[in-house]
């Protein structure tokens, strides 16, 4: 696992330097077509990578994408209206029946659809009209980490492509070297904090909220933490009430709209005497876990999944497990 969450970098540098062809065709197409619907088809990593794209999609072109609920087409046989619709699906593996499922029936009725997989030559990518590499090569640890940081990418150069934004084309150039820096940022003072706990709030906001959900599941599979991500909003309807002295709070804050309220929430919880774990750029007040910054507001949670994933990969050995081999977890999950 930490060898390939440090191979992240290279990765993200092998899959720019491909696939811009069929990117800005992808990008033309979509603005051509101007689609009524977008929706996104992928299950644990994969999907918290498809919440990104839809962020960047929403807040950036006011246009709503849906995350499909699983099983409409496998177990309950929805005839859901194709016309007009783009349909986007994430996996590493490519291979789970509800995610083929789906694509296969969106392509057959019409739609619009497009693989985003690490395995070109898989079942998912044999259902879609377009297909685009994450290039992130071998992954042998259970838990997704070059993959998931892939998909992000992928997500943002869709987004890049579609409004034919050559700023953020250039930050996503950029954006190897950002990461390479934040794979050996030192956020070891989390695993001092979090050896001995046994549940957990991670928090964030906007773009930071599926980097936060992600995380959640990073704890839950390697360490054995009961994790739970909320967005600082959310937390407040009810989760607040489990905050108490001593409680942890992982805190995502990188730049953006959603910061100051993230920055006011930890302040907050640590007058209430919680352990307020603070990710955010360097010289931000209270910050223990520093964010590389990208050239983009919209990239920094890339560079902030990057400077977690060794961290919860040593923080899985002190609590004396294996990262690469979580209990009960296999590394393709097939389900309906």
């Amino acid at each position: 696992m930490l060898s390939e969450a440090r191979e992240a970098p290279q990765a993200v540098a092998f899959q720019l330097a491909h696939n811009d062809k069929e990117y800005f065709d992808f990008g033309a197409l979509l603005r051509q077509q101007n689609p009524a619907a977008v929706l996104t088809i992928a299950r644990g990593s994969s999907d918290h990578a498809a919440h990104f794209l839809a962020y960047l999609v929403m807040a950036r072109m006011g246009r709503l994408v849906t995350s499909l609920p699983m099983s409409l087409i496998t177990l309950y046989q929805s005839q859901i209206a194709c016309k007009g619709l783009v349909s986007l699906s994430f996996s590493q593996s490519g291979q789970s029946p509800d995610l083929v499922a789906p694509t296969r029936f969106f392509t057959e009725g019409g739609a619009v659809t497009a693989a985003f997989v690490n395995k070109a030559d898989s079942p998912l990518a044999q259902a879609a009209q377009w297909v685009f590499p994450l290039h992130a090569g071998t992954e042998a640890s259970v838990a997704a980490t070059k993959s998931y940081i892939a998909q992000l990418v992928a997500g943002a150069r869709v987004v890049a492509a579609w409004q034919d934004d050559l700023v953020l084309q250039s930050s996503l150039s950029a954006l190897p070297g950002v990461l390479s820096r934040a794979a050996t940022m030192d956020w070891s003072v989390a695993v001092d904090v979090l050896h001995t706990v046994d549940r957990l709030f991670v928090i964030g906001r906007g773009t930071g909220m599926p980097v936060a959900l992600e995380a959640a599941l990073k704890f839950k599979e390697t360490c054995g933490i009961q994790a739970e991500a909320f967005s600082s909003a959310e937390v407040k309807h009810g989760p607040m009430a489990l905050i108490e002295e001593g409680y942890p709070l992982l805190i995502f804050a990188p730049r953006g709209p959603a910061q100051a309220g993230l920055l006011a929430l930890a302040e907050e919880m640590r007058l209430r005497g919680a352990k307020v774990l603070l990710a955010a750029p360097a010289g931000t007040p209270g910050a223990n876990l520093p964010i590389v910054e990208t050239d983009s507001i919209d990239l920094d949670p890339i560079s902030l999944i990057q400077s977690f994933y060794p961290m919860v990969e040593q923080l899985a050995r002190a609590r004396g497990r294996n990262p690469d081999e979580p209990r009960f977890l296999a590394k393709v999950t097939k389900t309906h």
